[in-house]
């Protein structure tokens, strides 16, 4: 029986959204913004040396059709990106007004998201009265720090040492439907962070905002504050069944590495793999050597995005890519004969964009142990009904397989 192994890079986007000009960064839409080609023209230019050197050097990606697809995209050709692709290359567009995590995570396996989430105006204060009332009476606080847009680095940098003193959690959000809560994992403590999250979870989801992430952080105002890998998102529920549940309900095993069972709220899943990007690739090597037949492993590597893409670092993520097309050209050739291990992104984090936001994008979709050919121009929800014919899995959405 096949095995599929669905992969999210996320962030990597490459251009072309057909309605970018619709989102912003700040005050800047998001058309022209390409994050795949943006990194390479950088490369190519000596612009991103730290770390690094030379062109974007992504042989695997290329061979699969990284090349290519961006091409389909968005009409970008990128010198050393002309492979002639080894496996099955298309990209694909959002239709979920979002750009998000949630958003293109939920749409990939399936489901397009059935409203509108809530957004927090950039302004300050970003929250309404009651609810920062009901989150510090939550915390045990005699109020909340932050209050207002901002990068996750930059706050606990300008509020650490002041929530360190007073107890108060410093609450902050995006230009996403988020409401982040960063705590001291000493002062404050990890699982009273977790519980607080808990807590005001259920009164976010029922406004429509999508997530309440745990920000966890450690270090001293002296020394400088530094986040932990004990994030945690507490997701909005699903709506529908999505893929997860689709090769569950099929009696077929769901593996989940990284972020996924957050964003899912493990609906549909049987085992969760968690850890920095290093780690999740060993977690995915495994899946590879170990997985049942029929399974589905799902995996998501967030580093592009949270490290690098809002960060701007465009050496960072040039580099992160070089190393993740080194394992995956490991990778590939552990696959067993009939699987198939299909590589997206979820949205778009022009490193190169103005803000720090996510950027609105189309989206790679690279196909191993399918054979080779170009898909087209494709929607996200295909992701999903592809998969689930891999897997002989009756698909409940209102995707199309392009296999």
């Amino acid at each position: 029986m096949a095995r599929a192994f669905l992969v999210v890079m996320d962030s990597l986007g490459i251009g072309g959204a057909p309605d970018a000009s619709d989102f912003y960064n700040g005050d800047l839409p998001d058309l022209g913004a390409n994050t795949l080609a943006h990194i390479a023209q950088a490369c190519a230019a000596g612009r991103a040396e730290q770390g690094r050197s030379g062109p974007l050097h992504l042989p695997t990606l290329e061979a699969l059709g990284l090349g290519a697809a961006l091409r389909l995209a968005s009409n970008v050709p990128l010198p050393g990106f002309e492979a002639a692709p080894t496996g099955l290359w298309g990209c694909a567009a959002e239709v979920s007004q979002g750009k998000d995590t949630p958003s293109g995570h939920w749409e990939l396996a399936g489901l397009p998201v059935p409203w509108q989430w809530c957004y927090f105006p950039d302004t300050n204060p970003a929250f309404p009265p009651e609810l920062t009332d009901f989150v510090a009476e939550a915390a045990g606080a005699t109020g909340i720090l932050g209050n207002c847009h901002a990068s996750g680095t930059d706050i606990i940098a300008r509020h650490g040492a002041a929530h360190m003193q007073s107890g108060q959690p410093i609450c902050y959000t995006s230009a996403d439907s988020v409401f982040q809560i960063a705590a001291h994992e000493d002062s404050f403590g990890l699982e009273r962070l977790l519980d607080l999250c808990r807590k005001v979870a259920p009164r976010l989801h029922a406004m429509k905002v999508g997530r309440v992430i745990a920000r966890p952080f450690v270090g001293t105002p002296e020394q400088g504050f530094t986040r932990t890998a004990n994030r945690r998102d507490f997701a909005i529920a699903l709506p529908a069944p999505v893929l997860t549940n689709w090769v569950q309900e099929a009696g077929q095993r769901v593996h989940a590495i990284g972020k996924i069972g957050d964003i899912f709220t493990m609906s549909g899943i049987d085992s969760l793999k968690k850890g920095r990007d290093v780690q999740l690739f060993q977690h995915l090597t495994a899946a590879i050597d170990q997985a049942e037949e029929g399974s589905l492993t799902f995996a998501n590597f967030v580093e592009f995005d949270s490290l690098y893409g809002h960060r701007r670092d465009i050496a960072g993520y040039a580099r992160a890519l070089e190393w993740f097309d080194a394992e995956l050209g490991k990778l590939l050739p552990r696959l067993h004969p009939g699987d198939m291990l299909l590589l997206t992104a979820d949205h778009g984090n022009d490193p190169s964009w103005p803000g720090t936001d996510h950027t609105r994008e189309q989206v790679p979709v690279l196909v191993a142990g399918r054979g080779t050919g170009c898909i087209g121009q494709r929607a996200f929800v295909d992701v999903a009904a592809s998969v689930a014919a891999h897997l002989n899995v009756p698909a409940q959405g209102p995707g199309r397989s392009f296999l």
